[in-house]
This record gives structure tokens, sequence and C-alpha cells, in this order.
């Protein structure tokens, strides 16, 4: 992610625990016979429970939810541009982890009714964001559920703390935020840690355009009432935070790689005079991720992309999957790729590595603001010792961003600079460190090895120790979670100012972007 953000800490009062009772909670096959024995004893069978209200998160443990987990969602809606009316059928295919007498979603939206296994189930809702569903029939570990909700709002009325994840414009409106978003279009299991696949589909009226994550299975489907429906396909895992919305007037542009994938890029048509900086931008989208292949390793999805957003739309870029949103502001001085690497790296850290906790967050924007700097060296604009030179140089020591600890920075300041700068000098005196053999080694490892999955900072820190043969806990500790400035021995250290990167401005432009309108 890229751009100035509010972040939000959301908190749900604790769900009071609910218990059903229904004739197949006993382990009796029918009543009036006799409790099943074992060596001739009863056998005793714990009562099912409910699913935990959130997943544990330390900065936002009301996120996700326990006792299930999601293999894919089917969100089919239909979209009023003109009163921002949304309405909805989601499906989500899971499989219970635990017996279960209720269990919970995280969503906002006004609910008509939910089904589960095809029986209509009760519902309440407990705190700002738990949808609190009652099965007609007690879940059972192991059991697939298949989870039909049907519901309707306005989502840019669904206020949490005076904020909304939806962004309506004067067109349409974008689904587009971290950490969360999915609590205003779609019911979910809403943490990283649960990914899944997604069908994602949108009836407009006909002339709006829709895009989302991954392919488009069939072309844009004529409906009645001079309605078209836009169908979104995405076969590789994802966390719900990174499945994404763009509706409104967008010029599409569809081409494929050279190896075949599809490449999908959206520009607004509000862009006006902004509009050629975001596409000389956003079109090298197939160069960047070539050039991220040959270091981060094979490019992990199905296809790739870019959204130019609305003028009045976000004021920041998110990497959603597949095919990241940028906000106008990006584009304000001209063309710049510099952001387009970052949100692409993320591609890699952030989507397909995601974060087990959200305190784990410089796995995620560390490795994308460092993928800029190298962006800077491939681009003859600064090498990645000059960036860090210059950057060092630019906080004097008592300044408050050598306060903040990249790798535990507080839920108020997940989106915080240091996380960004100070997280790239973290990897870069890794490189330094363990030599360019061993660090050109540790990211594509890492890559791989939590494929599709998530990973911990200390597990980041035993892989580069294993590959490097090296005790780095000192590094890490320093450059991580000890607040002040580290001393290094660099151009940086010098009294005369390090002379500036011509890549900088722009880097600087990624994190601090003009106002979007």
């Amino acid at each position: 992610m890229e751009g100035v953000h509010s972040v939000r800490r959301v908190l749900t009062a604790a769900t009071t625990a609910l218990t059903l009772t229904t004739a197949g909670t006993m382990l009796a096959g029918t009543p009036g016979q006799a409790a099943p024995t074992a060596w001739g004893r009863p056998v005793v069978s714990a009562a099912p429970q409910p699913g935990a209200p959130g997943l544990g998160d330390t900065y936002f443990p009301d996120y996700g939810n326990g006792g299930y987990d999601v293999e894919h969602y089917d969100v089919r809606l239909r979209y009023e541009p003109a009163t921002d009316l949304l309405t909805g059928t989601t499906t989500i295919l899971a499989t219970a982890t635990q017996d279960l007498s209720t269990f919970n979603l995280d969503f906002l939206l006004d609910v008509e009714s939910v089904r589960v296994n095809g029986w209509a189930a009760s519902t309440s809702t407990a705190g700002v964001h738990e949808l609190v569903v009652t099965p007609a029939r007690t879940v059972t570990r192991g059991q697939q559920l298949t989870i039909v909700v049907r519901y309707s709002g306005v989502p840019s009325e669904a206020l949490v703390g005076g904020y909304t994840g939806w962004t309506r414009t004067d067109d349409g409106a974008l689904a587009v935020n971290e950490p969360e978003s999915a609590w205003w279009w779609f019911p979910s299991n809403d943490h990283p840690l649960d990914k899944a696949t997604y069908d994602i589909s949108v009836s407009v009226p006909t002339g709006v355009e829709v895009i989302s994550n991954g392919v488009q299975p069939r072309p844009p489907a004529a409906e009645a009432g001079n309605r078209t429906r836009w169908i979104w396909r995405t076969t590789s895992p994802t966390a719900t935070y990174l499945a994404f919305l763009a509706i409104g007037q967008y010029d599409i542009v569809t081409d494929t790689t050279p190896g075949g994938q599809p490449v999908i890029n959206a520009y607004s048509t509000s862009l006006g005079a902004l509009g050629p900086a975001a596409r000389a931008s956003i079109e090298r989208t197939g160069e960047i991720v070539d050039w991220a292949s040959g270091i981060f390793g094979p490019y992990p999805f199905e296809a790739q992309g870019g959204v130019a957003g609305p003028v009045d739309g976000i004021g920041f870029a998110l990497e959603t999957q597949t095919r990241p949103v940028y906000g106008p502001g990006f584009w304000r001085r001209g063309a710049n790729t510099y952001v387009v690497a970052h949100e692409n790296a993320h591609q890699w850290f952030g989507d397909s590595v995601s974060v087990a906790e959200w305190r784990n967050i410089w796995l995620n924007e560390g490795f994308a603001s460092y993928a800029e700097w190298l962006w800077s060296e491939e681009q003859g604009e600064g090498t990645a010792q000059e960036v860090f030179d210059f950057a060092y140089a630019s906080y004097p020591a008592d300044d408050e961003f050598w306060q903040v600890l990249p790798g535990d920075p507080g839920a108020a300041r997940v989106f915080d600079n240091a996380v960004y700068d100070r997280g790239a000098m973290t990897l870069h005196q890794l490189r330094l460190a363990v030599g360019d053999d061993a660090f050109f080694e540790i990211l594509p490892a890492w890559a791989a090895e939590h494929r599709y999955g998530n990973g911990t900072i200390a597990q980041f820190q035993a892989l580069a120790e294993q590959i490097s043969g090296l005790d780095l806990d000192d590094l890490f500790t320093t450059w991580l979670f000890t607040p002040g400035r580290p001393d290094v021995a660099s151009a940086a250290r010098k009294a005369t100012p390090p002379t500036v990167p011509k890549s900088w401005a722009k880097i600087r432009e990624g994190h601090h972007p003009l106002p979007s309108h």
C-alpha cells in the first residue's frame, strides 16, 4: 500500500456465547434410545460451542472468526450508482474446524436471510461488524458448509466511528481499503489467515463498467432493464481485504504478456489531463512484473494489470490482488513507475505471502518499499545504497520517525512512514550484512516457501539466518524493534548531506501523494 491512509482500529464488544440445543446434539441415534457406549461406559461428547468472534490478532483481535475455514466466495451483486444501493447474495463454501452451535461473519449491511446447507438460520448482531449465525442444525467438525447470505444496504452510509470503507464517487464506487473493506460489500471471515478463491459478478446499468480481481471467464452479459452483468474470477487464494470493486466510467485496455497471461488495465474517464500520466505508468506493469520476477521468483497469480481510479476516489494506492488500484494523486506531477513497482512487489510480499498478524506489516510495506529502491537501481536513478544514505540522512536523530518500530508499530501506526522507509532500510542493512548472493537468494526463497500462505517476521529472520549462515538477531532487533536511530558506517553519517537520488522525489510521492482533489 502507498499513500496517506487514515488507519482505524475497530473494537467489537465480546460476543455472548450462544448455545443451540437440538435433537441431533446428543450422540444417541434417535430420541428414546440409550446413548452408545464404549467398553461398557457411556460415551461423553463435548457440547458444540460458538465459533470465536475473532482470530485473536494482536492489533485487531475481533477481525476474522473462529470455527470454520473458507474455501470460496461467490459474490453476486446488483448496484445502483444513482443511489449507492447495493443488494447481493453471497454464497460461502467453508469447512467447520470444530463442532459449532453458532458462528460469526464480519459484515455491516442489512441481512435479509441466511441459510446453512439449505436450512434457514437465525441471526443477530454483536459489536460493530459481527453477524452471529445460529444454524438450524448443529454443525460438526469437518462438515462442509454452504452459507448463503442475502442482504442490501447503502454502503457509504454504513459508518463505523464515522468511517466507511466504501468510497462513493460521482459515477459509481470503490471498494478498496486496508486493513478492512469486505464488511461493506460481502460477508466474510475477514483476516489474511483465511484466504479463499472468488467469483464476483455485479449487475449495473448498461454503460457502467465494473473491474475486480482475476480474469473475466466470459464477456459482460446483457440483462433485462437495460443492465449489464460483469463477471470476474480469481482462482488464486486471496485475502478478503485484497478483493475489490471499481464501478464507474472506465476505459478498459486488454492485452497479454509474451507468456500469454491476461493484462487488464482500466482508467477512469474522469482523469482528464491526468490520464496520459496514468497510462504511461500503469501500461508498464508487464515490464515491471517481468523485472520483479527475475528477483522475487515467478509471478504468483493468473492475471496482472492496474486500475487508475477517479479524481473523487481514494487518496492512496492498494495492492488489490492481480490488479492494484491507484488514486489520482500519483499522476499530478507526471508518470510515476515507482508506485507501480511498489504495488506489484506486493503481489509477492503481502498478497501471495500475507501477514499472519497485522503487527507483521513490515513484511508487506518494508519489502514493497525496498522494491522501489531496487527499481531505482534498474532505472539508473540512484543505487539502493544512495537511496538509503539520503533516506537515513533525511530524518534527524531526534525525529519521532525513529521512535516507531517497524516490526511492531502498534495498531494506530500500522501504515506509519517508518514502516515503509525504516522498513526498507532494514532490508538494505540485511543485504549489506549477508551479501548480494545470499540476499537475492533469501527474497525468492521467502516468496516460494510461503506462497499463498502467511508468514511472520520471526520466520523470515530464521530463513535469512539459514541461508546466510549468520546470526542476525542483533540486526533485526536494532532495526525493527529498538527505538532511536541506529548507527551506520556509510555516507549517511558524513557531515556533508548526501546527494539527492534522481528517484527520490517519485519515491516520496508514493508515500505522500498530492491530494486527490
